[in-house]
């Protein structure tokens, strides 16, 4: 099979041997696959990762175990827990110290042909979601997991800040709960997809006087953090969402003596996402900026890496 793989921080077009399923894995070809910052940091250095990246995917198995799987068209959990810790049986594999992560940690991932993974972490697409839609749903569900960490309410006022493909779910997903949400960007073209929400825009540099019930940190980049503190209510919560290669630095003393609540938010619920996406709740369409076939993937990521661009796929 052709794949993507990424040594040293170089990308390069190469072939594989197709991977063969172990007996609790099926193999998927891959139809589309999407590129994040994550893949964008890994190029920088990010956890060191050497391998086939790319973790967005919808696909259709071609070979499991389980006959019943064999045809349809899926999306995949990305995290691979060794289902005997604490955090496994807990079913909290996103934590297991031994994880493999698809495309990220010890394990190639969506950029190629095909691909294999645990039958359990697979979830089956209803016909109503498109490929093009169902790319977003590992990012979505990072976007739900915010829900299942804290309760939003009605009244409470929430700022995210960024406006990158992240930020942008994030601000329509948390639409849903309070209709007080604001988002921060640094390009007009990203922010009018969440004027069509009604969702109040912000230019960066734009002075924001009021402070925020909840803060969510998208901003992908080592500023995000203290821009969150400087906006964030007394006894606020800041949600963070970025990863990066590099590290931040932070003034402790405002998150004590403000009592800021911090919470580190990674991945999240699938079949949520998939209800989400199938009721047409976000937008997620008018974000794709480009879709590349794979010999040309090493375009796609110089191309992802513009300013302006927002989801860039790729098609094997």
């Amino acid at each position: 099979m052709k794949a993507l793989y990424l040594e040293k921080a170089q990308l390069k077009i190469i072939t594989l041997p197709q991977p063969s399923p172990l007996r609790n894995e099926a193999l998927v070809k891959v139809l589309k696959a999407g590129l994040c910052n994550t893949d964008l940091e890994l190029i920088r250095g990010y956890l060191e990762f050497e391998g086939i990246p790319g973790h967005e995917f919808v696909g259709q198995v071609v070979e499991a175990a389980n006959s019943n799987l064999v045809g349809k068209r899926v999306v995949g959990d990305i995290n691979l827990g060794c289902g005997k810790c604490e955090y496994c049986l807990g079913g909290r594999k996103e934590h297991c110290p031994s994880r493999q992560v698809l495309g990220i940690l010890n394990k190639d991932g969506a950029l190629a042909e095909y691909l294999t993974l645990p039958m359990d972490n697979l979830h089956v697409l209803p016909p109503r979601i498109s490929d093009v839609e169902a790319v977003f749903i590992e990012p979505l569900a990072a976007s739900l997991e915010i829900l299942e960490q804290i309760r939003i309410r009605r009244q409470d006022s929430v700022l995210v800040l960024g406006d990158g493909k992240l930020g942008l779910l994030i601000a329509q997903v948390l639409k849903l709960k309070t209709p007080k949400v604001s988002c921060v960007g640094k390009h007009r073209r990203k922010l009018e997809i969440l004027k069509e929400k009604e969702i109040e825009t912000h230019l960066l540099g734009t002075r924001i006087r009021e402070k925020f019930d909840i803060v969510v940190e998208a901003t992908g980049n080592e500023k995000g953090l203290n821009e969150a503190l400087s906006v964030a209510k007394a006894k606020g919560t800041i949600i963070l969402k970025s990863t990066f290669q590099g590290e931040t630095k932070v003034d402790v003393s405002k998150v004590v003596v403000d009592e800021i609540h911090l919470i580190g938010s990674r991945c999240g619920p699938f079949s949520r996402a998939i209800e989400v996406l199938s009721r047409k709740q976000v937008e997620v369409e008018k974000m794709v900026d480009g879709d590349f076939p794979l010999d040309r993937a090493k375009e796609a990521f110089a191309f992802a890496q513009k300013p302006e661009t927002l989801k860039v796929l790729i098609t094997p």
